[in-house]
């Protein structure tokens, strides 16, 4: 999903999340791609004379207007659109008071969910599940003595846990054989990689929208451990990736994911990365052919001058429709960035309005 078509729903969702009724009197109706909408017609005027039956005078008369106002909309559509629609409608006031409103979406993804509900709240659940982050990488560095288990959901790292080995460095033996004092640490070593293997099937092996995992750490210890073959084989086999890495700490999940690039090259959070360190790079050697700031933005906006528009999702909803809306009478291209990642919070705290230009201004 396109970074701007997920912020919109994410906004939609959020607005109507705020709405609850006091009464079951919210109706949620949801039409799935190539479903015939007149056969939608025909069930909610069948709901709409079962409606007739509510004891309550103010909740019936609420469901009645609120199917009426669905069933207009619905009869206006020659055919569903070509992701399924999406209708919610209800009086949304406190009790007492009237404020019925409508709302038609056109979800960003094909509509598999077919459903009609009437309740306290509208149902959000299909187009939450859109929201979710499709693919997930599994992240493990590794080294003797220490080791780190994660995720990179999006542009999200996050640290899933820490272990430690307890395998001694190198110290002399004392007394003992070099032999033996070997065979002892390796051994140590050994089980320590079954705990790991044991960690990361415990928190990877049950996540189906797992697309991989890469794997880090300093000297050979990553590869031994990949080796012994510890990893069930429906996990080596999603290894994608071994990269040497100064750390086995959280730090080392964050290089873990840099020196991962390549590999990554088509996930949200390398290519934001790489649009803000050319926007960066372009502020510090092309001020010209660069615009930061609400009233600068806006000005290479009007002049057409904007090739692409970045804004920080921590600005105000309005404020970023509003910028939008002027890029779009132009084509700019339009990049909403997140606050997730180091160049994400460098950038808002610079305003959270920036533009790379076609031609200075």
């Amino acid at each position: 999903m396109e970074e701007q078509k997920r912020y919109e729903l994410e906004e939609f969702v959020k607005e109507i999340e705020s709405h609850k009724a006091r009464h079951t009197e919210l109706i949620s109706v949801y039409v799935p791609a190539g479903y015939d909408i007149n056969l939608v017609t025909r069930q909610l005027e069948g709901e709409r004379s079962t409606a007739a039956n509510i004891k309550s005078t103010a909740t019936r008369k609420n469901v009645e207007n609120a199917l009426d106002s669905i069933i207009r909309k619905t009869k206006a559509m020659k055919q569903t659109p070509k992701n399924g629609v999406v209708f919610f409608a209800g009086n949304v006031a406190p009790e007492g008071q009237n404020d019925l409103r409508i709302w038609v979406f056109e979800p960003p993804e094909k509509l598999n969910a077919r459903l009609y509900r009437c309740d306290q709240n509208f149902v959000l659940e299909p187009l939450m599940e859109m929201l979710e982050v499709k693919e997930i990488f599994g992240l493990v560095v590794i080294e003797r003595k220490e080791a780190t288990i994660g995720l990179l959901e999006g542009k999200r790292i996050k640290i899933l846990q820490h272990m430690t080995s307890g395998v001694p460095g190198k110290i002399r033996a004392g007394g003992q054989s070099a032999a033996r004092y070997s065979r002892i640490t390796e051994g140590m070593a050994k089980e320590f990689y079954r705990r790991i293997a044991e960690a990361v099937k415990e928190q990877f092996f049950n996540l189906p929208r797992l697309k991989g995992i890469l794997v880090g750490g300093p000297g050979p210890t990553k590869e031994d451990f990949l080796k012994e073959g510890q990893l069930v084989t429906a996990l080596q086999e999603k290894v994608l990736g071994v990269k040497d890495i100064g750390y086995a700490d959280e730090h080392g999940i964050e290089l873990l994911v840099q020196a991962s690039n390549d590999i990554l090259a088509m996930q949200e959070i390398t290519q934001e990365k790489k649009l803000l360190d050319r926007f960066f790079e372009m502020l510090g050697k092309q001020r010209s052919k660069t615009a930061y700031g609400k009233e600068e933005v806006e000005k290479a906006l009007k002049y057409g001058a904007v090739d692409v528009l970045l804004l920080s999702k921590k600005l105000k909803p309005k404020e970023i429709t509003d910028l939008e809306e002027l890029a779009k009478q132009t084509s700019s291209k339009i990049e909403l960035v997140s606050n997730e990642t180091p160049e994400g919070k460098q950038f808002l705290n610079l305003s959270g309005i920036g533009a790379i230009l076609r031609f200075g201004i």
